[in-house]
């Protein structure tokens, strides 16, 4: 059990020192009781806000279509944020919410946001080895030759001392400009790197898989809840 303006303040409806002043405006409700002390010792599943059950009181994990021209960090002098994007409630909860892994202001597609921050640890540890597919249009026709190079697991970016661990290369046969690349693992700039120790540069990127979890019917700057089952 928690204290009632703790689990208020960390979903979002209001800090602590508001929580008595929100009980005061809203039809806060303990297994149909009104209550209007926010001291109170109470189970989430137990209260009703106007009715309504509490958001996402076990925390959130979403899957979110990430548009070009948004940055991953909550940082606004670095301008639009994915965060932007979602309620304000959900950007007010404590945690807060952040991305798994990042995807830079010139990339697209499927990106995971939570304010569970076990899965951030879970998700971006080395050793989960999740499977991501990004797409890559780049400046220069792709050799067939790239294909065992990217796999065979001695691939250095520059900078980089440790060779990039086996990454799966998918050519696409109609443009020899656009490509398919699953990586386990999630280095700075990744991909962009990858193509750039080969002499290719990428000009566009999107991501269209995490694990086992795609994008389906989601358009850009649309998200929607989703489970751990569905990534793993």
């Amino acid at each position: 059990m928690r204290r009632l303006d703790q689990l208020l303040a960390n979903l979002g409806y209001c800090s602590r020192r508001e929580a008595r002043d929100f009980l005061k405006k809203h039809a806060v409700t303990v297994r149909g009781v009104a209550v209007r002390d926010p001291a109170g010792k109470v189970l989430a599943a137990d209260v009703l806000v106007d009715g309504e059950p509490l958001d996402h009181p076990e925390g959130l994990l979403l899957v979110l279509n990430k548009p070009l021209g948004l940055v991953c960090s909550h940082d606004e002098r670095e301008g639009p944020r994915v965060y932007d994007l979602l309620p304000e409630r959900w950007r007010a909860r404590n945690p807060q919410v952040t991305s798994i892994g990042r995807l830079d202001k010139d990339t697209s597609g499927l990106i995971l946001l939570t304010d569970r921050t076990e899965l951030v640890h879970q998700y971006t540890s080395p050793k989960h080895k999740v499977p991501k597919l990004y797409r890559a249009t780049v400046d220069a026709d792709l050799s067939p030759e790239l294909i065992p190079l990217f796999a065979a697991g001695t691939l250095l970016m520059d900078g980089e001392t440790v060779p990039c661990a086996p990454a799966e290369l998918r050519l696409n046969s109609s443009d020899r400009r656009t490509a398919e690349l699953v990586l386990t693992e999630g280095k700075y700039h990744q991909v962009r790197r990858m193509f750039a120790a080969v002499g290719v540069t990428v000009l566009g990127l999107h991501r269209l898989q995490f694990g086992r979890l795609t994008l389906g019917p989601l358009a850009s700057g649309e998200y929607r809840a989703v489970t751990t089952a569905e990534i793993d």
